[in-house]
């Protein structure tokens, strides 16, 4: 059985918070400093999440690789993550070049979720002729 004792120590906050800010090329998200105060819990958990989904060692993907496709997942949905995503594809030195792949990779996902939603439209006029 696992005890709180068993756990390793959890950092402060504020390293929590500069460790994000660090990878983020300097910039802390306004929704990730409104959600310290509020709500710290959150912060940690969050951080759990992104090193279960993201993992510093092991991962079968490259940091950079990651960082893309956050951004084109980010891109696509429309979320507030576009700025990090920035931030930390600056930080890890990503070339504008792989930046702009992973916008044209997000642009044609999006077009094919309206073609596809289209389908009834098109049956429609199918029918028509």
């Amino acid at each position: 059985m696992t005890t709180q004792s068993d756990q390793p120590a959890r950092p402060a906050l504020d390293e929590v918070l500069a460790t994000i800010t660090a990878s983020l090329n300097g910039h802390l998200p306004d929704t990730v400093r409104l959600a310290a105060q509020a709500m710290p819990e959150m912060v940690y958990r969050h951080t759990q999440d992104g090193a279960f989904a993201m993992p510093k060692e092991g991962g079968a993907l490259t940091p950079q690789t990651r960082t893309l496709i956050y951004l084109g997942i980010a891109l696509a949905t429309g979320s507030h993550c576009i700025e990090a995503m920035m931030n930390k594809a600056t930080a890890q030195g990503i070339d504008a070049a792989s930046i702009l792949e992973t916008f044209k990779i997000a642009r044609f996902a999006e077009a094919t979720r309206v073609f596809g939603n289209a389908e009834y439209v098109f049956a429609r006029l199918a029918d028509q002729q």
